[in-house]
């Protein structure tokens, strides 16, 4: 059973008689498609519709239901083929992340979401840079996007490297994107890599400062915020306990 989840669109067995409410207008509270009732498969990408009704709050909002069913074992049971062919012809994406590479932290499964939910661009570090925002330009101004949500996570290999000044090939300049966070970041403990508490305490600096980045070099972005139309937020996803944690 899906307990308090019950009446939540994103549920995959809600009771029947919710049906017509679900149908309705709640489905504009969710990422969206999904069964609505069990044993019943049908299509389901998001639609440019159910998108389209949408707030970034209730997109945000939606996005913390999906990492509690995550972290609960009750992901939906979803039918990626139904998801792959309804998405084939056109994608309506709700959000577009700018998440780090680590293989732990997949930002589609951590918020139980689906094919043609979401954009997800992906470098070390979830750092902005010109290409970034670009993809992130044409998420939100030319697909329809309206949440920009950086992602970063604790135990951060890229954080660690960029505290400990590691040196290598590209990754050298990647990492010299991190280190203004690293200066950043007030502690009063261990200011080492060996210090996870430190390393953590630097990620969220980091994502922080690459939300006010992407303000700041995006006229596109922040313009479309003014408006409303988009929010631009950060979060920490801790991979010792599954919980994303939203930044104020």
């Amino acid at each position: 059973m899906c307990g308090k989840h019950q009446h939540d669109p994103f549920c995959n067995v809600p009771v029947r008689r919710d049906f017509l409410k679900i149908t309705g207008s709640a489905t504009a509270l969710g990422i969206l498609g999904g069964n609505v009732l069990p044993g019943h498969a049908r299509a389901d990408a998001l639609t440019r519709a159910k998108r389209d009704q949408m707030t970034p709050n209730q997109i945000i909002a939606a996005a913390k239901r999906g990492n509690e069913r995550f972290r609960s074992g009750v992901r939906k049971n979803r039918n990626y083929l139904n998801e792959q062919q309804a998405s084939a012809s056109g994608q309506y994406p709700a959000a577009v992340l700018l998440s780090c590479i680590d293989s732990r932290a997949p930002a589609e499964v951590i918020m139980d979401l689906g094919l043609g939910d979401i954009f997800n661009c992906r470098v070390a570090g979830n750092v902005e840079n010109p290409d970034m925002l670009g993809s992130m330009e044409f998420a939100c101004k030319l697909a329809g996007a309206k949440v920009v949500l950086v992602m970063g996570h604790t135990a951060c290999g890229a954080i660690k490297g960029a505290i400990d000044n590691v040196e290598l090939g590209n990754l050298t300049g990647l990492l010299d994107k991190i280190k203004p966070a690293v200066q950043a970041t007030s502690f009063s403990g261990e200011r080492s890599s060996k210090n996870y508490a430190y390393v953590d305490a630097v990620a969220r600096t980091n994502v922080q400062m690459t939300v006010d980045n992407i303000r700041k070099n995006s006229t596109v972005l922040a313009d479309l915020e003014k408006q409303g139309t988009i929010k631009i937020v950060g979060a920490m996803y801790n991979l010792q306990t599954a919980a994303l944690d939203f930044l104020s």
